[in-house]
């Protein structure tokens, strides 16, 4: 008999996830569910993967956690925020839950209002500071084209295709900062198709659907370190600071440093799934080997990009907040690279206000200290503050490059042998969402 796609018998299946973050916690906790013997291994010492909680140092000595990369989750983040209740984090109190806006420093830009979809879309455009009559004309008419073919297009279309016609203005206002946070890939080399499923469900699915959630704790608190806890409470083991090295094939079982499991997920980055099954498979028969070789392959084909966050604390010793919002969209171009800004102190409305800014460059480019004084430019000549760079964090393989057409691994790699993962084949770009998602079903895959 088989539940979920895992053989169920008097002794449950011994399960290794290799990997700790969002989706390899995700695939610990289904597992668990169905009742397997589940044994997680994570090479760093902090649960989370490219989504994790990391220190920073004040100048006044006070250490505070913030993340390896400000995120932005959404109200359509359903399975995201199902399994954080499961886990027993509160979206509630652990997000602060805002109207989607894309709103400039000077009032420009789109905020919509609490309203059922998709009158919230529309009362936005309509209501947009800074657009012309003909802009928003023009941008309903391509919405109503979007709806009227279901938000689907030919693999082959790029973001710019899609949009071919729409005025420079709501291109570069509107699109282009959607398409890079969504897709962290450029109008004219991101996947139509996907573009489209990331509007359709975040605008045109559900009411409140195309809210921002921004995480009040850091990212490691908000997901894995709690289901690290709820998987020690029911007899799960989380071993971090242990970095696998490679897996060998022992009859229908699987070892990892002397250790026998019936079933192996992988769920580490793709880079690192494709070094481990490279590294196992010279000692795997055929078939296997061959199975494990052509996903290596296929992953270790996927082009990547970086996301950069610049953390910076402005020089202001005033108790009103920094920012109009606790999330402002910024005027990006070659010489003022971030596209967005965040207020930490509105955030995570702490009690010691740190004046910390999170300055957000998707599809990164250029080194630390070029990307620190350009921000420091921008914030002067957009915000009208000083600010001090502390902490910048580069993230060079942060989302895969969302490119049209692009043929993803899938999540079955070979008996008792999957992968989880945002690059694994499925309709997100590289999000939470779908680093869940990918977890939670990948007990399926395994046989």
């Amino acid at each position: 008999m088989r539940v979920s796609g895992l053989r169920i018998t008097a002794v449950p299946q011994r399960i290794a996830i290799i990997g700790a973050g969002w989706a390899g916690m995700a695939a610990a906790v289904r597992a668990v569910q169905d009742g397997h013997q589940v044994a997680v291994f994570e090479a760093a010492r902090t649960l989370g993967g490219r989504a994790r909680g990391v220190p920073l140092t004040l100048p006044d000595g006070r250490e505070i956690l913030v993340d390896n990369g400000q995120h932005i989750l959404i109200g359509a983040y359903t399975d995201t925020l199902r399994l954080m209740r499961l886990v027993n984090v509160d979206p509630e109190k652990a997000l602060l839950r805002l109207p989607m806006a894309l709103m400039f420093p000077d009032g420009t830009g789109l905020s919509l209002p609490d309203l059922p979809t998709p009158l919230d879309a529309l009362a936005g455009i309509l209501r947009a500071r800074g657009w012309r009559w003909r802009d928003k004309l023009a941008l309903l008419r391509t919405a109503s084209r979007w709806q009227r073919a279901g938000f689907r297009c030919e693999a082959h279309t790029s973001v710019a295709d899609l949009c071919a016609g729409l005025p420079p203005r709501l291109m570069k206002e509107f699109i282009e900062p959607l398409c890079v946070s969504a897709l962290n890939t450029p109008v004219e080399q991101a996947s139509g198709t996907v573009f489209l499923r990331v509007l359709h469900d975040g605008l045109f699915s559900q009411r409140g659907g195309s809210n921002f959630l921004l995480p009040r704790c850091d990212l490691s608190a908000l997901f894995p370190a709690a289901a690290g806890r709820w998987l020690g409470e029911r007899g799960a083991r989380v071993v971090a600071g242990r970095r696998i090295e490679a897996l060998k094939r022992q009859a229908s079982q699987w070892q990892i440093e002397g250790e026998l499991f019936d079933s192996v997920v992988l769920a580490v980055s793709a880079s690192e799934s494709a070094r481990i099954l490279a590294d196992s498979s010279p000692e795997t028969e055929e078939p296997l080997q061959g199975n494990m070789k052509a996903w290596a392959a296929q992953a270790a084909a996927l082009r990547f990009q970086a996301i950069a966050t610049v953390y910076a604390q402005a020089e202001s010793s005033g108790s009103a907040p920094l920012l109009a919002r606790p999330l402002l969209a910024l005027r990006s171009n070659d010489q003022y690279p971030a596209q967005f800004v965040f207020d930490r102190d509105q955030i995570t409305q702490s009690q010691e206000p740190s004046r910390l800014l999170a300055f957000v460059i998707s599809a990164s480019q250029g080194e630390r200290s070029a990307l620190e004084r350009a921000v420091t430019e921008q914030a002067k000549s957009q915000l009208g503050l000083t600010v001090r760079p502390l902490q910048t964090i580069i993230e060079k393989r942060a989302t895969f490059a969302c490119t049209p057409a692009l043929v993803r691994p899938s999540a079955g790699i070979a008996p008792g042998l999957a992968a989880c993962g945002d690059y694994i084949e499925g309709p997100y770009p590289a999000t939470l969402e779908g680093a869940v998602q990918s977890g939670w079903s990948v007990p399926q895959k395994l046989g």
